[in-house]
């Protein structure tokens, strides 16, 4: 993932839109579970070019891509306030661990540097999404990737607001449910 210098702070970079589609996996607003079994991951890291068509992806590969989008998303709800300092804490012991069975390699170029998966199949597809994050982060972004902070969404996200105040995928729509539920709680408590 070589630096693009033609992009801005406020437009996500191919590394970003990596992660993104990574953590949206996940069934949101009626769509499938692209997670839910060896299958369904398979044809995932595929249509993402992560793997070829020969790789043998199992139910426990799922499962593992699974805890690792969990843990993204709960670092994600933290860039977006979400305060659940154990969840926080729990999710970034496990990036620790993905670090560890999922390894990078630093490769040097004239042109810069990169982090690459140091394997294949998928734990260098998970690897993969690993390098993405860092690269991310190495840019400035990493806090610009947020999650939903509306309890039924959780969508991942790119906050391309000037001052990085974002906290919903949409205003209109997560941002006016969450206001109008706070709303109704005040006031029936009222009552």
């Amino acid at each position: 993932m070589p630096m693009d210098t033609t992009r801005t702070i406020l437009s996500p970079s191919a590394a970003a839109e990596t992660v993104l589609a990574f953590v949206n996996t996940r069934a949101i607003d009626g769509s499938r579970e692209q997670l839910g079994d060896g299958a369904a991951f398979a044809q995932w890291l595929r249509l993402e070019g992560l793997t070829g068509p020969g790789v043998l992806v199992t139910h426990a590969d799922a499962a593992a891509a699974r805890e690792l989008r969990d843990a993204l998303v709960l670092v994600l709800l933290a860039h977006a306030g979400e305060e659940d300092d154990e969840g926080r804490a729990r999710a970034e012991e496990y990036l620790r661990r993905s670090a560890r069975l999922y390894p990078l390699a630093p490769v040097v170029t004239a042109s810069g540097v990169q982090l690459l998966p140091t394997g294949d199949g998928v734990p260098g597809a998970l690897a993969h999404v690993l390098a993405a994050a860092s690269d991310v982060a190495l840019r400035g972004a990493w806090m610009r990737l947020k999650a939903c902070r509306n309890p039924p969404c959780h969508l991942g996200f790119y906050d391309r607001s000037r001052n990085s105040s974002a906290a919903y995928c949409s205003p209109n729509r997560c941002g006016a449910q969450v206001a109008m539920r706070t709303y109704r709680t005040r006031k029936a408590q009222e009552e």
